[in-house]
């Protein structure tokens, strides 16, 4: 492989940046579920001291970020529709207040749709979130009971209903290869939420990640590696046939509705997350640093409003890991989110997001378009057809 620089250097403007929240609270964790999320306290979320964290988290940060322009912001969790308006109001205010915000971006806020009030709703628009995404998983009340969710079927339509009454954008989460469902049964939720009218679907296939309750106890009759993969092709048919092209693995948009903030990860953007557990990559003229905050909410609150000092004697304790990314690991890093994209990403962002030469990528590239697994164009990264069936090794290839 030819040599290149050890050293990350961004000689040309950083990647754009995108700032994640973390609200931890659900009213209960479901089984499947590996987020950092935690059950609502018995007397209640204790809004005062979040949002003040909240703001502490963010002044600690602003000195890695200063003078950046931020492309989107995504509220996230857990269920942020646990906390009050007046909380959400407060949130941006915050927002608007320490950091280059204009008034047109992309803000999402995730709801449950055992949460919905339309009066809520419309009192979360005004304050500025303009897209919705809504965890409604599926429509059919036994494979809701089956994955711990607590709303059921009418509560989704009615969630989405009130949503396209108060937001002109919003994505509707579905789940399959659920316990006990049939291929048909995926199709009928897929119909279901079409019905529905909103600009963006995600469709995740459900797995059994670890350190959640469905890894120690697997659901009863999951469906057959061949009902998954009918399940998938249909779902992708009847996707398309209404106007919803796949974009990405799990993501699906009417034309002009990609999701901005989810594009700027697979793009391998920078993104800033505050909040417990929160993850963040921040790039400098020099590195690429990733961060992880202290997962437990009640923690993270002492460590941030005490000014608790970190390993370095400084501020921060809530930041409990941070590490540079290493040149050997780019090429890996960026691929592994790239290729998530249908259409790929045009060759120059490697080196535009990575800060290194293209050179250490060329090796890798030649061995993946020689196997048919990548176009050979030389101005995009994309995955063929081929490349796209097996984009696990796709992926792998770039592990150096």
């Amino acid at each position: 492989m030819k040599t290149i620089s050890s050293n990350v250097r961004f000689t040309g403007t950083l990647p754009p940046l995108s700032i994640y929240i973390h609200i931890p609270w659900c009213v209960h964790k479901c089984p499947y579920c590996d987020f950092n999320s935690h059950e609502r306290p018995s007397e209640g979320i204790p809004e005062e001291a979040f949002l003040r964290a909240l703001e502490e988290d963010l002044i600690y940060n602003l000195p890695h970020i200063w003078g950046r322009s931020i492309i989107s912001v995504f509220i996230g969790g857990g269920t942020p529709s646990l906390l009050s308006v007046a909380a959400i109001d407060r949130i941006l205010q915050i927002l608007r207040n320490l950091l280059n915000i204009s008034s047109d971006i992309e803000i999402t806020m995730e709801a449950n749709p055992a949460t919905f009030e339309s009066e809520k709703f419309a009192s979360y628009r005004s304050s500025g979130v303009n897209r919705l995404s809504i965890g409604v998983q599926s429509f059919n009340n036994e494979h809701l009971k089956a994955l711990g969710r607590i709303h059921d079927s009418d509560d989704a339509v009615r969630a989405a209903e009130i949503a396209h009454k108060h937001f002109e954008n919003f994505n509707l989460d579905l789940m399959y290869a659920l316990p006990n469902q049939s291929v048909e049964n995926s199709i009928s939720d897929l119909q279901m939420a079409l019905k529905l009218d909103s600009t963006h679907l995600s469709m995740y296939q459900l797995t059994l990640e670890p350190n959640t309750v469905f890894a120690k106890f697997p659901p009863p009759r999951m469906p057959s590696d061949d009902d998954i993969i009918n399940m998938e092709e249909a779902l992708v048919d009847i996707a398309d046939a209404h106007g919803f092209k796949r974009y990405e693995v799990s993501a699906y948009a009417k034309h002009g509705w990609q999701c901005s903030h989810n594009r700027n990860y697979w793009e391998f953007g920078d993104y800033l997350g505050i909040g417990p557990g929160a993850h963040s990559k921040l790039s400098f003229h020099d590195r690429i640093v990733r961060e992880v905050r202290e997962r437990h909410p009640m923690r993270w609150m002492e460590k941030v409003l005490s000014g608790e000092k970190g390993e370095k004697g400084e501020k921060g304790a809530q930041i409990i890991e941070s590490r540079s990314v290493g040149v050997h690991e780019l090429p890996f890093e960026f691929m592994l989110n790239a290729l998530r994209l249908r259409e790929g990403v045009p060759t120059h962002y490697f080196e535009e997001r990575c800060g290194v030469s293209i050179a250490v990528l060329l090796p890798l590239l030649e061995e993946a378009v020689k196997k048919g697994l990548m176009s050979e164009l030389p101005t995009e990264l994309r995955a063929t057809e081929l490349g796209w069936n097996y984009l696990n090794n796709l992926q792998e290839i770039f592990l150096i």
